[in-house]
């Protein structure tokens, strides 16, 4: 059995909650990664990601970890880093969800504009960002390297841009 697999078919309907990635969660993360990506960021990576400051956040279901992202903030702009979505809990709109938060946390700390990277071949994270409003803006030749199963892949730089909304600090509603 995988990491990602459950002994029970998950529901659907269960909320998921969403807080940022904490240590205690970096072993079981670092697991999902390796089954969900060829090239998986490594324990040190979201560890790093988190002392850096970086916005991370998890999406637990039924208290199970099921999708998890990070985006970069940098002087006007912002960079979605990674956005993971378990394979049993995909098509339930996670993957949106998240993409809609680091959207707004990045506008509200003044971003003008948020890019990403995907794979040439994920047609459905293609999708999903045209339809969250990210246009292609450049090509990344050979950017994913070469795994046992699939030749070094292109990446396509993706860029949307925000409105940055300072978020109010003075207790107003």
């Amino acid at each position: 059995m995988t990491v990602a697999s459950v002994l029970h078919e998950p529901s659907l309907r269960a909320p998921v909650a969403w807080r940022p990635l904490e240590t205690r969660d970096l072993a079981y993360v670092a697991a999902l990664e390796r089954e969900i990506h060829a090239v998986p960021w490594t324990v040190g990576n979201f560890r790093d990601a988190i002392a850096a400051g970086y916005c991370t956040r998890v999406g637990e279901r039924e208290g199970r970890i099921v999708a998890f992202g990070v985006l970069m903030l940098a002087p006007g702009e912002a960079q979605v880093l990674n956005l993971s979505v378990v394979p049993d809990a995909r098509r339930a709109g996670l993957g949106r969800a998240l993409l809609r938060q680091f959207v707004e946390f990045a506008a509200q700390a003044g971003a003008e504009r948020c890019f990403l990277e995907v794979r040439v071949s994920n047609a459905p994270a293609h999708a999903l960002y045209a339809s969250e409003g990210f246009e292609p803006v450049a090509r990344r030749d050979d950017y994913y390297p070469a795994t046992a199963s699939s030749p070094r892949e292109d990446a396509l730089v993706l860029r949307r841009a925000l409105v940055p909304t300072r978020r109010r600090d003075d207790g107003a509603a």
